[in-house]
């Protein structure tokens, strides 16, 4: 933080802003739309509500969102990574240089006119030298943790919500039902309504787990991310990456950063479900 505010004082912490805020809109809308749909047909009711079907609609609705809005996110990594490289970067700038970015050229030894006929050479040959594609490198590892971070995200939120309506514990954590029903008409099966300071206390909790789930797979996404503007700009499977993490720190560099990813992610997950509920019970959803 010093040293970006050296560099270019406050602005620079909000590098990517734009394009977090581009990203955020669809990101979020699709993860809780696709979480209300796919919980109603994994869960179609009370009965077959369990900790498993939690976590599987959870973890469902987060890679459908993911899906629609990874590029934006890779532009968000690669416009914050850029802030000691280029202070003039820009939105458009990143988005070319991402799109014209090529792998290395094939390796040619001493004494052979043609490139070796490695594995690593035939992959270069066949897999796309630029464009489109590179806006999902790290797209793997971020499927494969959105399985946990969203599914434990709406499973703990989930849980810690039916902790607080427990009727030893509702009298203190849930909205009075007379301040319910003026916005609950018609629709007499929802859940009742945390108290805010319940209800941000249940997100936070939500994002604490979520994160701590799936933080590993984050630190090797975005290493992948980052790929063309550090190194030769080989493109390092999910593997690759965590040997080399691994190489250099030890289990330690899987969770490089957690601290400041605990800072963001709680208040923004307690801050997120809160907005949400409320936003579904003001509209009588």
């Amino acid at each position: 933080m010093r040293d970006i505010n050296r560099q270019e004082g406050v602005r620079g912490l909000f590098r990517g802003h734009s394009a977090t805020l581009l990203r955020v809109f669809p990101y979020a809308g699709i993860k809780f739309l696709a979480y209300e749909q796919i919980r109603a047909f994994v869960i179609p009711n009370r009965s077959k509500e369990t900790p498993a079907r939690r976590f599987l609609s959870g973890s469902l609705a987060g890679i459908t969102s993911v899906f629609f809005t990874y590029p934006l996110e890779v532009i968000r990594v690669r416009l914050a990574f850029e802030t000691k490289r280029d202070s003039r970067s820009s939105l458009r700038r990143i988005c070319q240089q991402i799109y014209h970015e090529r792998p290395p050229q094939p390796v040619t030894l001493p004494g052979h006119h043609k490139p070796v006929a490695t594995a690593a050479n035939v992959v270069h040959r066949v897999a796309p030298r630029s464009g489109l594609s590179n806006f999902y490198r790290g797209f793997s590892p971020t499927l494969l943790g959105m399985l946990p971070y969203a599914g434990m995200s709406f499973l703990t939120h989930d849980t810690i919500g039916d902790l607080f309506r427990h009727e030893a514990l509702a009298r203190y954590t849930v909205i009075s039902s007379g301040r319910q029903d003026r916005r609950t008409t018609g629709n007499t099966h929802r859940r009742a309504q945390l108290a805010a300071p319940a209800e941000l206390i249940s997100g936070a909790i939500a994002g604490l787990v979520s994160q701590t789930a799936s933080y590993p797979l984050e630190v090797i996404r975005r290493r992948m991310q980052v790929g063309g503007a550090i190194g030769d700009g080989h493109r390092l499977s999910i593997s690759e990456t965590a040997r080399r993490i691994w190489l250099e720190r030890g289990w330690r560099g899987f969770f490089v950063g957690l601290t400041i990813g605990y800072i963001k992610v709680v208040p923004m997950a307690a801050t997120s479900f809160y907005v949400y509920e409320r936003g579904k019970w003001l509209l009588g959803i």
